[in-house]
């Protein structure tokens, strides 16, 4: 059985360790002088040497040549994965103070030190601290941040830092050299690319590939990794610039009948839209690529790779589409160049016949801009006593301060659909009150016609309406001066429940009137006429109805909240 590259090439003193020059300079220096600490801490990631300078450290503080076949009494090596307990630590602990038995000093390697339990690290630490003199620790982990601090610092900690590409491929080709391997400097690339950084994991690859028949290149080594070609990379990202999410689903239908993980493609695509988005050259807007980003890093993981991969792919297709130059809206938006006026109402007949959500009105002249009276366009035809009652209370300055219009696009329904999809995603709550109201639409502006005044008076906070003005300046391209008045709605019907009561008692009906008229002035309250109680239904039941009657009338008024039960 032959052996792997991997070990085969594994570096024999300090200074066959490539990339690590700050680390194998300065355990040089304190050798040459004789100024060894009692603790060394190596972090870093995976396959860049952490583990073989810990062994030719300890061979080197001995004075003893390397040789990775070879074992020796006084050098130590605890695997903390497979022994993390407190025991093999209380074990280590009553051994440390026999001295070594051929070598000058006893060296304990504990390699993924992060895994120990915590009543281990305490077994150990002080021994840590005030180890006997001929004892030296070397602490090798791929998660430093799991340590204690406690334990970091009783030692000397040498980070090691990822290979740089260049020095990977060089090494690569030199192995490549020595064992007669064919292969082309692109797969060389492709290979140091994957490895990130890693020279094990590199030469692993490279030990993988070496039996193709001929030279080995690019595209023997994609099959190798599961890297999907570059053209299915760029259709899938153009699909989703596009926001074409039937382009983006017979994509991924391509990919995984070709035998694509599902986790090299979310990388792939990962990589393509994080280089997109630092050359500022997405076309799905920022939030949606910095989603899916996101969304993208945590398919490895999933537990459903593919199910995960096509969720967060068709969600970034179809996100978006609201303040998205691929917005329908957005395209037949007019210029905001104040400077040429004339300009902001020219459309283009193909432009209006193929996205009709918004339209563009005839001109008006400025006098009658100026003299159109918002409030009073639409009057409602009938106000409940809850309604001129709620109105009362509140200041005249909230009733209707428009925000400042400079078009004379008129919305449709079309348009004011993706107003409310767009709201629903960033504010559910404004969502909700405003698409219980009734919108009128005109020229450069909507009106909101709510039923009931709570909600009008808060749609005109000023922080609402700043959200408000965002979402249809981001789906219309322009400011549009929105009004909200308070007009005959139409409330939930909730069918008359009768209440027992006896002789000389009132009993209360749970009609909408009379919820909305406890909100009133006491003296505001009418009382319905006394019905008798239904003969099939106990008085537990009907206090149960009428509670429940009466929150949804409120719930109507004041918008959905949470009830606790007492």
């Amino acid at each position: 059985m032959g052996q792997a590259l991997y070990r085969t090439y594994r570096s024999k003193n300090l200074a066959e360790v490539l990339g690590q020059e700050h680390i194998t300079t300065a355990l040089n220096h304190a050798l040459k002088k004789g100024t060894i600490s009692h603790a060394y801490l190596f972090t870093g990631p995976r396959g860049v040497g952490k583990t073989s300078t810990a062994r030719i450290l300890a061979f080197e503080i001995n004075g003893l040549p390397y040789d990775e076949n070879r074992t020796h009494l006084d050098i130590i090596e605890i695997d903390a994965a497979s022994n993390r307990r407190i025991d093999e630590i209380r074990d280590l602990r009553d051994k440390v103070h026999i001295a070594p038995s051929s070598a000058k000093y006893k060296v304990y390697i504990i390699d993924e030190v992060h895994m120990l339990t915590k009543e281990a690290f305490n077994a150990l630490l002080k021994t840590l601290e005030e180890p006997p003199a001929h004892v030296v620790f070397i602490l090798a982990t791929t998660e430093a941040h799991k340590l204690p601090e406690t334990i970091i610092s009783r030692t000397q900690r040498f980070a090691f830092k990822p290979a740089g590409q260049s020095k990977v491929i060089e090494h690569l080709r030199d192995i490549a050299k020595k064992e007669k391997i064919a292969i082309t400097d692109d797969a060389l690339a492709l290979i140091a690319a994957h490895g990130e950084g890693s020279f094990r994991d590199s030469i692993s690859l490279l030990d993988q590939v070496r039996n193709r028949e001929g030279k080995v290149d690019l595209a023997e080594v994609q099959a190798v990794l599961g890297i999907a070609p570059e053209k299915l990379i760029h259709d899938i990202t153009e699909a989703l610039s596009k926001h074409d999410s039937i382009a983006t689903a017979s994509h991924l239908k391509v990919m995984h009948s070709q035998g694509y993980e599902p986790a090299q493609i979310a990388k792939q695509v990962g990589a393509a839209f994080r280089q997109a988005v630092i050359e500022g050259k997405t076309a799905t807007g920022h939030e949606v690529s910095m989603k899916l980003l996101a969304d993208l890093v945590q398919v490895p993981a999933s537990p459903d790779p593919r199910a995960a991969l096509e969720i967060a792919l068709l969600d970034a297709a179809l996100s978006g589409n609201t303040g998205n130059p691929a917005s329908p809206a957005a395209h037949s938006a007019p210029s905001q160049n104040s400077s040429n006026s004339s300009s902001q109402k020219v459309m283009s007949e193909d432009v209006r016949t193929a996205t009709p959500a918004i339209q563009i009105a005839p001109k008006r002249p400025e006098k009658e801009r100026s003299e159109k009276a918002a409030p009073d366009k639409i009057a409602p035809e009938k106000t409940t006593e809850t309604d001129k009652a709620l109105a009362a209370r509140q200041p005249a300055t909230d009733l209707a301060e428009p925000l400042d219009a400079d078009s004379d696009i008129i919305l449709t329904n079309e348009a004011w659909e993706l107003i409310l999809n767009a709201l629903k995603r960033k504010h559910n709550t404004l969502y909700s009150m405003i698409n219980s109201a009734k919108p009128h639409f005109e020229a450069g502006g909507v009106t909101l016609e709510f039923s009931y005044a709570f909600h009008q008076k808060r749609i005109n906070e000023a922080h609402n309406k700043t959200i408000l003005a965002e979402i249809i300046q981001g789906v219309t391209g322009s400011s549009l001066k929105v009004i909200c008045i308070v007009g005959q709605g139409k409330p939930r019907v909730i069918p008359t429940v009768p209440m027992p009561a006896a002789e000389g008692e009132i009993s209360y009906s749970a009609a909408p009137v009379a919820a909305e008229q406890a909100l009133a002035d006491p003296g505001e309250q009418q009382v319905p006429a006394a019905q008798p109680a239904a003969a099939d239904q106990t008085p537990q039941a009907i206090h149960q109805t009428v509670d429940s009657a009466s929150l949804n009338t409120i719930s109507d008024i004041f918008g959905g909240a949470e009830v606790l039960e007492s």
